[in-house]
């Protein structure tokens, strides 16, 4: 069973998907309201996947039940992982890629995308999946269960394009741990378009307009 979703599609017959998870406590509307603004009216047709994470308590926020693609059991990211939610999280994604398969959109046009604990998924998975995929989009997040990374990774996507954004005042990934992601991936040679902004944790205008412009040269 897939998770549920929110889609939009900007014309008829899609020939790119795009598959974006929310942040922690959001849903799949979260990210449906940018659509207008990201999209160029010459762009080929897309479908965009909003999908809800499963609601399942945190431990950080008091054991509190929310939307989360994984518990979060303290402030430093990388200690005590949810290894479990994650990887159940990324077949959840799987399971998705796969739906837009069968819908006639073949990997090599899905793009992954993400915010935050969704950006830490969209990475996980895109960079573990056995086909070659158009492109990912890493919002404020950071590359989880780092000890696995090496062995776990897919040869199929060494080279994925990848677009990371984050903001130099977040308070909730801090910057250095996305630049300590980075490194990482950039020294296993993945090609990381890397920007950061002025903004907390959060997504502005001008990121808006650079996803734009690295989304552009993925639709060939």
């Amino acid at each position: 069973m897939t998770l549920p979703t929110v889609e939009r599609e900007t014309a008829a017959q899609p020939v790119y998907s795009i598959i974006w998870l929310h942040g922690l406590g959001a849903d799949g509307n979260d990210f449906a309201r940018i659509v207008p603004d990201l999209v160029v009216s010459h762009w080929p047709a897309l479908r965009f996947v909003f999908p809800h994470a499963p609601v399942r308590p945190v431990t950080l926020n008091g054991g509190m039940p929310m939307r989360a693609w994984y518990d979060i059991i303290g402030i430093d990211l990388l200690n005590r992982q949810d290894e479990s939610g994650m990887r159940a999280s990324i077949a959840a994604v799987e399971a998705l890629i796969a739906q837009e398969n069968q819908r006639g959109i073949p990997d090599e046009r899905i793009v992954l995308a993400g915010f935050s604990q969704g950006g830490a998924i969209a990475l996980s998975t895109g960079l573990r999946h056995a086909r070659p995929l158009a492109g990912i989009v890493a919002l404020s997040t950071y590359l989880p269960m780092q000890e696995h990374f090496s062995s776990e990774r897919n040869e199929a996507n060494a080279s994925v394009p990848i677009f990371w954004g984050h903001g130099t005042g977040d308070p909730i990934v801090p910057l250095s741990r996305g630049v300590a992601s980075r490194d990482l991936l950039q020294s296993l040679g993945y090609p990381v378009d890397w920007h950061t902004y002025p903004m907390p944790h959060s997504v502005s205008d001008e990121e808006v307009v650079d996803l734009r412009d690295w989304l552009s040269r993925r639709f060939v």
